[in-house]
């Protein structure tokens, strides 16, 4: 079964508070299996525009990597991340097994 997988793109304004979000947000991951893949870090743009920070979350499958975020707890999480930051985030299901 492919693999599940957020990928989100930031800027953060206001990073002592977005650690409050990131502090939220370990329940709902450890909850429903979330492996942090990409998590901010040096990069190069290469073509087009992006944001500050890139993060890739790998779920077990697609219906995990939705039901994580559509949770109450990660909802919560987000609650504190929402003022301080803007983002694009997509839920895609994997290629393959």
């Amino acid at each position: 079964m492919p693999k599940g997988y957020w990928v989100a793109h930031v800027d953060v304004d206001d990073m002592d508070r977005y650690k409050d979000y990131v502090a939220a947000n370990a329940a709902p991951f450890a909850e429903y299996g979330a492996k942090f893949l990409i998590r901010g870090g040096p990069k190069e743009v290469r073509e087009g525009q992006t944001r500050a920070r890139t993060v890739v979350i790998e779920f077990r499958d697609f219906a995990t990597a939705k039901a994580c975020y559509d949770s109450v707890a990660y909802q919560q999480a987000k609650a504190l991340r929402d003022p301080v930051s803007t983002g694009d985030m997509e839920i895609i299901e994997g290629y393959g097994d």
